[in-house]
């Protein structure tokens, strides 16, 4: 086992044990007793089934985790990046290509086997999550049919969109080498931007169905909030979220003149008036306050910044020799995106933190939008309530994965909020 196998397991092993980390400290914080102060948002029977919940999630994530992770290094041990890169040649072989546009085939190919063979060995994972654990709890709705359409729509997309960018990609970088990085950057920016720009009315109806709010009072409420905020409301939307879930959501989606919001079905049957203005004006705020093009803007630069470590890897001669691997650019990406496990939990961690912070910021927008704060923290309950979600996260699990911050520490923001607004 040389030292190029090792680092690779290493970084693979190093993302597994933060993870797991993780959920075993998740797990040691459930409480037989909701947190003080927050004893209202559940009944005690409520409660102790939202615990047996989180605690299968958490079991159920880490054994997903350790399958993947061995997966993952099993095929790296028996040298299936090698056998993988062979069978891909000989596809694009009988392709009769050459030169730069062989490579790329070879790339495609590549990639087409081991994204189908990593999904098909995650299918019994997905197959449980959806229709036994979620089942279990009462919060799948999702049918047999609607999962394997949703598989192959997911798969006809990758073949669609992902299969001409990554053959963009393969063939600069074989064309102009390590200083493709750029160009490739470029054309992966701006296939992006146009993704959340044509993805409310191309792509997502493809997955569920977007009804105009029928609600002619609470639309006028809205659309009148939406005017003294100066936000151009070009879609407000009901999704039919409980074809899958009984969980309850909110998003804002889209740019310009494409950007809608998006509530759930199962949202709407739980929420009065006030509750829905607040957590629509909490997704309005995301877009008044900049937090929309802040995030795309990072992710752009992110992406830059990825490309370029990926073009030092690219000359990395002896990476490539150590696990038996002709230097390659569809080589290099699989080998990058394991190499970066580790620093991809970081990345998230400091995206996540931002992401926490723009939340408190669109709570306080909504709250001084609509002049309830208490609504908004009652809408908030409902939606912990409805998603039976966890009112206990380790601080670690915070920092590395929750793009939103604990309920306790949102409610007390909103608390303090409600009392300035009522002093003299």
């Amino acid at each position: 086992m040389n030292a190029s196998l090792l680092l690779l397991l290493g970084c693979i092993l190093a993302a597994w044990f933060a993870n797991t980390l993780s959920s075993l400290l998740d797990a040691r914080r459930l409480s037989p007793a909701p947190p003080q102060g927050l004893e209202d948002i559940y009944d005690p029977e409520e409660y102790a089934r939202s615990q047996r919940y989180a605690r299968a999630r958490l079991r159920f994530g880490a054994l997903a985790e350790t399958w993947d992770t061995l997966l993952v290094a099993g095929f790296l041990i028996l040298g299936g990046f090698p056998l993988a890169d062979e069978l891909a040649r000989q596809a694009a072989q009988g392709l009769g290509l050459a030169g730069a546009w062989a490579e790329t085939a070879t790339g495609l190919v590549f990639f087409a086997m081991l994204g189908l063979a990593h999904d098909l060995a995650g299918l019994p994972f997905s197959l449980y999550h959806t229709f036994v654990l979620e089942d279990r709890f009462g919060f799948n709705r999702t049918s047999p049919a609607t999962f394997v359409l949703d598989r192959l729509k997911g798969w006809l997309l990758a073949a669609l969109i992902g299969g001409p960018l990554l053959a963009v990609i393969l063939w600069l970088l074989r064309v102009f080498g390590p200083g493709a990085w750029v160009g490739c950057w470029a054309i992966a920016a701006a296939v992006s931007l146009l993704l959340a720009y044509v993805a409310p009315t191309w792509i997502l109806p493809l997955f569920n169905k977007f009804s105009p709010l029928e609600d002619d009072a609470l639309r006028a409420d809205i659309e009148a909030l939406a005017q003294k905020e100066g936000f151009a409301l070009s879609g407000l939307f009901v999704m039919d979220g409980s074809r899958r879930s009984a969980k309850g959501n909110a998003f804002f989606t889209g740019l310009g003149r494409r950007k809608r919001i998006a509530l759930f079905d199962t949202l709407l049957e739980k929420m009065n008036r006030d509750e829905i203005l607040g957590v629509l004006a909490h997704e309005v705020g995301h877009w008044k306050l900049g937090h929309i093009r802040t995030r795309i803007l990072i992710g752009i630069l992110r992406l830059g910044a990825l490309l370029w470590l990926l073009s030092l890897l690219l000359g990395w001669n002896t990476l490539f020799a150590d696990l038996g691997l002709p230097a390659s650019g569809h080589a290099g990406l699989a080998l990058f995106s394991l190499l970066l496990a580790p620093a991809s939990l970081l990345l998230g961690a400091l995206t996540n933190a931002l992401s926490r912070r723009h939340e408190y910021q669109a709570d306080r927008f909504a709250a001084r939008a609509t002049g309830a704060p208490l609504a908004l923290s009652s809408a908030l309950k409902k939606l912990v309530r409805q998603n039976l979600a966890n009112l206990t996260p380790h601080p670690l699990s915070v920092f590395l994965f929750h793009s939103h911050p604990p309920l306790p520490e949102r409610l007390a923001a909103l608390d303090a909020l409600a009392e300035n607004a009522d002093q003299p």
